[in-house]
């Protein structure tokens, strides 16, 4: 009855079902992983955004690289923003996906020491994009700062290349060691994204609290990926068994009409 099963066109179904089952497995766990990944970050996230600040000083100094558990951590600081050498982050999006740019000012502590600071977004909607924008002057004197720190970006971790010969006073990526050489001065690791005080007049825009990644997604994919594994040897029996069924019937019908008499 199950001969057919060494026929070439069951043989090829037996093989492809027995490498989609472990092919299934493992993209379950690929989904496991991922879910325990974003979990993992928007735990990490969590935690430093309800931290209590603490003096960026605490946290970061020149050199420093900023980790996975420092990333989003309150930070404050006290000093001077130092405009003159403002400079802004070319192709970034705010929340509505606008392009425009970060502005990045250093920001001069009472030791000398630089501290950078993202304060916000604003549009990109000068004469041209070689021009500098204008950008709405942060507040004078000495002032105390409040935001989330991040790392520095990198061509590696961000995607973003970091395109040479731009416009003076333009940049692709926020790097404290490159801030550092343009600056001559010593660069705290890392920068902020302001939180505080709130811009006059809400621009630049402040950029958002970073949002939860969908965990719950990948551990659904996980289910189903494995469920679909389990679906596989079932499906095959299922298919063998309807296939023996129909020979079986056809044999039963052919032995049937031999055994009727011929027509007189």
């Amino acid at each position: 009855m199950y001969r057919f099963l060494w026929t070439r066109q069951w043989v090829i179904l037996a093989l492809v079902s027995l490498l989609l089952i472990p092919t299934m497995i493992r993209l379950g766990i690929w989904q496991k992983h991922r879910y325990e990944e974003r979990s993992a970050r928007n735990q990490l996230v969590a935690e430093a955004l309800h931290a209590k600040p603490v003096p960026v000083e605490q946290v970061t100094e020149p050199g420093h690289a900023v980790t996975r558990k420092e990333r989003y951590h309150t930070v404050t600081a006290t000093g001077t923003f130092d405009t003159a050498h403002e400079v802004v982050v070319r192709r970034r999006t705010n929340a509505d996906d606008e392009v425009g740019y970060h502005v990045l000012t250093p920001f001069v502590l009472a030791d000398g020491k630089v501290l950078l600071v993202n304060r916000g977004w604003i549009p990109a909607d000068g004469p041209s994009q070689t021009a500098f924008p204008k950008i709405p002057a942060p507040p004078a004197g000495k002032v105390t700062v409040q935001g989330r720190l991040m790392p520095d970006e990198t061509t590696a971790a961000s995607g973003i290349k970091d395109i040479k010969g731009l416009p003076d006073r333009q940049v692709m990526l926020i790097n404290s060691e490159e801030q550092a050489r343009r600056l001559g001065k010593q660069v705290l690791g890392g920068y902020i994204e302001q939180t505080a005080p709130q811009p006059k007049g809400d621009t630049p825009e402040q950029i958002s609290d970073p949002g939860k990644e969908d965990a719950p997604l990948n551990y659904a994919y996980m289910i189903q990926w494995w469920l679909f594994a389990a679906g596989v040897p079932y499906g095959f029996f299922v298919l063998v068994r309807r296939e023996a069924r129909a020979r079986a019937e056809a044999a039963e019908q052919e032995k049937a009409e031999e055994a009727e008499p011929a027509a007189v």
